[in-house]
Order: structure tokens, then C-alpha cells, then sequence
């Protein structure tokens, strides 16, 4: 994956901490910096100008205190804040955002314009709430094989070889409900379960043969993706989920399990939305 990362600023707390995240990423994975921010209408024709400029200029103080060495740079754009960070995703490696807002995304709450974002750029999207604490050495992905749980999966991955850090990969599946009286559905249950389990753990093996520097671990649990991800994220520098998936994660759309994920997860989350280009570019090839 080549391209900038690129980090939505606005001056918020959480921006902040968004674009401390991100110039870590940079770091890390060789990538260069680009900060923008969405100078709305009317701070325009205020003399806002120098306002938006001068929030950039502290954010980039910032992003070199972080990291002094990445390739930086910086954007004042106009128009609809989801409509410019969707039209950035497009050539960046992902998109990183603070999980609330002001002044040029003046919307960034979960369901808004940070919402809007992740639903709908080309990519990884990573939310941020707050500055990241200690350090946990572990980075935790929902799995269940579709092609946006691929997708997710390989940004994981990468994460957890340039942090050295462990790879824990969850499957949530809710176990059918049946009426309590219906104890000869008992080792059907069981059964159904186990089976679970087995594909779950199947499903990871191939990415374990293939990245054997990553130390890729599995956890099949019978509860709901979202609270088996948010009890696995207390444990967590960086939770990636899909866009969509099936199976255990049937319902994974922005507004279940993602959007759930996104409001109930405490650190950093990444959204990952498989790249349409790209896509198209595997079916011309084939």
C-alpha cells in the first residue's frame, strides 16, 4: 500500500490526538504526512483564513515532534468536510480522524461526519479519541473471511509487524436462541458451535503460514462481535474491523458491528474499507 497518510485537523482535542497517532503510523511505515483542514464558508469570509492556517501550523509543530523525519505537508480545503476527506482517501495509504470535532469538521461525532468518512472513503479509516496511554503490544481484528474482513485483516497485520507486536484475531458469533424448554437442541447447539470454531480457526491458518515473523493469535468466542471486540480492545493499542462482513459478523455495516465498535472502543479503531480501484484492477487483470 503506497500513498500519504493524511489526518483531518481542526483543532480539537481529539484532532490532537489523531494527529499524534498518525505521525506515529508515518514513522513506522515509511510513509509521508499530509495534514488538511476543511476551512468552512464562513470562517472564509470572516478572516478566518489565518486562523485555519495557523491551526495547521500547530499541528504540524506536532506531527514533528513525533516525527521529526516523516515527509510532511499541509492543505487548507474547502467544500463538505466528508466530501474532502472521501475525495483524499482516494490516492492516500488511510485517512486518520479524531472520533469528535469543531470549527472545520464541526459535525465529528460517531454517526456524522467521522461516521461518513469511514462508511464510505477507499481504505483504512482510523478514529481517534484521546492521546494513546502505555503501550500494550497488541493489536485485535474482527475476522470472519469476507472480503472487507480480508481487507481489515492485512492492515492488522502490517500494524503488528511494525510494532512487534501480537495479532489477535476475534470471532464473535451469538448462538441461535431456542426456547428453554428445547433441551433436545442442547448438542445441536454444541455441535453448531464447535463447527464454528473449527472454520474460525481455518480461516486464520493461511495468514499464520504467511506471515510467520507476526505472532498471529485466535480467539472463537459465543457472544456478539461487538462486545467480544470491545472486551479484546481493553487490551489493545489499535482494534481493525471491516466495513460489512458475514458470519459472526452478519450485520458488520456501519451502524452494528463497525459502527458499534466505533462507539464503544476507547482506543484507536481502524475501519477498513476495500479499495474499489484496486478491485477493479483484479478484474481486468483476470
Amino acid at each position: 500500500m503506497t500513498g500519504r497518510i493524511v489526518v483531518g485537523v481542526d483543532g480539537s482535542a481529539s484532532a490532537a490526538a489523531a494527529v499524534e497517532w498518525a505521525a506515529g503510523d508515518a514513522r513506522r511505515r515509511n510513509r509521508a504526512l499530509r495534514l488538511v483542514h476543511v476551512c468552512e464558508k464562513w470562517a472564509r469570509g470572516l478572516g478566518g483564513t489565518q486562523y485555519c492556517a495557523g491551526m495547521l501550523e500547530g499541528a504540524q509543530d506536532r506531527a514533528r515532534e513525533v516525527a521529526p523525519d516523516v515527509e510532511l505537508s499541509t492543505e487548507i480545503l474547502t467544500g463538505n468536510a466528508v466530501d474532502a476527506l472521501i475525495g483524499e482517501s482516494v490516492a492516500a495509504d488511510s485517512v486518520v480522524l479524531g472520533s469528535r470535532g469543531l470549527g472545520g469538521f464541526a459535525g465529528m461525532v460517531l454517526g456524522s461526519v467521522g461516521m461518513g468518512v469511514a462508511a464510505h472513503a477507499e481504505g483504512p479509516v482510523v478514529v481517534v479519541r484521546t492521546a494513546t496511554g502505555g503501550r500494550h503490544g497488541r493489536i485485535v481484528v474482527g475476522y470472519d473471511g469476507s472480503e472487507p474482513s480480508h481487507a481489515a485483516m492485512a492492515y492488522a497485520v502490517e500494524q503488528a509487524r511494525v510494532r512487534d507486536a501480537e495479532l489477535l484475531v476475534v470471532y464473535g458469533w451469538r448462538l441461535p436462541l431456542f426456547s428453554p424448554y428445547a433441551a433436545a437442541y442442547g448438542s445441536l447447539m454444541e455441535e453448531a458451535y464447535q463447527e464454528e470454531v473449527r472454520v474460525a480457526r481455518e480461516r486464520v491458518v493461511p495468514w499464520r503460514e504467511r506471515n510467520p515473523d507476526v505472532r498471529i493469535l485466535n480467539e472463537e468466542v459465543g457472544e456478539h462481535p461487538v462486545a467480544a471486540l470491545a472486551k479484546a480492545a481493553e487490551s489493545a493499542d489499535l482494534v481493525v474491523v471491516g466495513t460489512r462482513g458475514r458470519g459472526g459478523f452478519a450485520s458488520a455495516v456501519l451502524g452494528s458491528v463497525s459502527h458499534g465498535v466505533l462507539h464503544h472502543v476507547h482506543c484507536p479503531v481502524a475501519v477498513v474499507r476495500p479499495r474499489v480501484h484496486a478491485h477493479e484492477g483484479r478484474l481486468r487483470e483476470e
